[in-house]
């Protein structure tokens, strides 16, 4: 059954009083649900993804099934690469894989502008999840930041170490520019695209800016997705700001157009709320892997998040990061469930 309520989200980001604290999930539409694999098993990521009907079919389950607060649309960080000529294909197991890494000037230069018409299925994606759900709880948008993209496009998939990207950063700073300026652009028409198709909420995930120090992060990294929270400032949505790995890039991340900061489950919530201030909201912030607990047990530390919390406006409950595939459908709906029966002040 759907949630009629739901400014719950949109309140929280504006840290005004909410009868319960709202909760969404991060990969909440996923593998851990049975029916998402049931369609997942005829259909590739990037088809998916590509295909409005499909994508607003998923977005919209774990609204129905669970209760959450929020839908998000259902997509890949690295949809936008897509429609700027960049090859690339999504491996289960290994994420986006880039066809010709990027690493010289030359490289940057083939890189297209973001060609908004390439990817208007994601804006139809956002308009048939709101009509499925009769907008009775808001849809996030999204997009991955410039450096987690640009990560992606020099190391040509994931890493542990950043030794391409760190080493451009460093040792080729022209290139490192015009790579984030061109990603900076695509990511702002992206997102305003998704503002357009009404997404009263988008969350910029800077998945590996963690493995930056705040020197350089704020040199490197932050004037690019300042530009990008900036931009948002006048399209009258809620910008959520999330990487993980690093807290002490927390107090960075509440640039202008910033309405919220996600924290991760390597430093507590309200030590979280500290760093970045009180004046700004906060998203956070259970370890995934206490899903896969008791639900006893993953009721009490979500407890201790609520605890720690209590009597403040402006917190989102949700995990450090995503849904894992191995998570039962039972915890998720009994972790719902127990977040809207605790009030904001007990």
């Amino acid at each position: 059954m759907v949630v009629q309520t739901n400014e719950r989200l949109l309140k929280a980001c504006r840290l005004e009083r909410t009868d319960v604290r709202p909760v969404w999930f991060m990969r909440q539409a996923g593998r851990y649900m049975e029916g998402y694999r049931e369609i997942r098993k005829d259909h590739g990521m990037l088809e998916m993804c590509k295909s409005p009907e499909i994508s607003s079919a998923v977005a919209a389950m774990p609204v129905e099934k669970f209760g959450v607060d929020a839908a998000i649309l259902f997509s890949d960080i690295t949809i936008p690469l897509t429609a700027m000529g960049v090859r690339l294909r999504i491996e289960e197991g290994a994420g986006p894989v880039i066809a010709h890494p990027v690493r010289v000037m030359g490289d940057v230069d083939e890189i297209a502008p973001l060609d908004i018409a390439e990817v208007s299925f994601t804006a139809e994606s956002v308009k048939r999840t709101r009509e499925l759900l009769s907008d009775a709880v808001p849809v996030i948008g999204f997009s991955g930041a410039p450096f987690t993209l640009a990560s992606y496009l020099i190391e040509g998939g994931g890493s542990r170490n950043y030794t391409a990207v760190k080493s451009m950063m460093y040792g080729k700073q022209e290139v490192w520019r015009k790579l984030m300026e061109k990603l900076t652009a695509a990511v702002v028409d992206y997102l305003r695209m998704q503002v357009g198709a009404g997404c009263r909420v988008v969350q910029l995930f800077d998945s590996w800016a963690g493995c930056l120090s705040a020197r350089d992060y704020s040199e490197f990294v932050l004037p690019y997705t300042s530009a990008i929270a900036g931009s948002m400032a006048s399209e009258n949505v809620e910008v959520i700001s999330f990487l993980t790995g690093n807290s002490s890039l927390l107090p960075l991340m509440r640039c202008r157009g910033v309405t919220a900061v996600s924290a991760d489950w390597r430093i507590r919530i309200d030590e979280a709320w500290d760093a970045v201030g009180h004046d700004i909201a906060i998203q956070g912030n259970l370890d995934p892997a206490v899903m896969l607990a008791s639900k006893d047990y993953m009721l009490s530390r979500a407890g201790e998040i609520l605890d720690r919390t209590r009597g403040r406006n402006g917190h989102i409950f949700n995990l450090g990061h995503g849904i894992l595939k191995e998570t039962p459908e039972a915890n998720v709906k009994a972790l719902v469930d127990y977040v809207h029966s605790r009030g904001v002040d007990e």
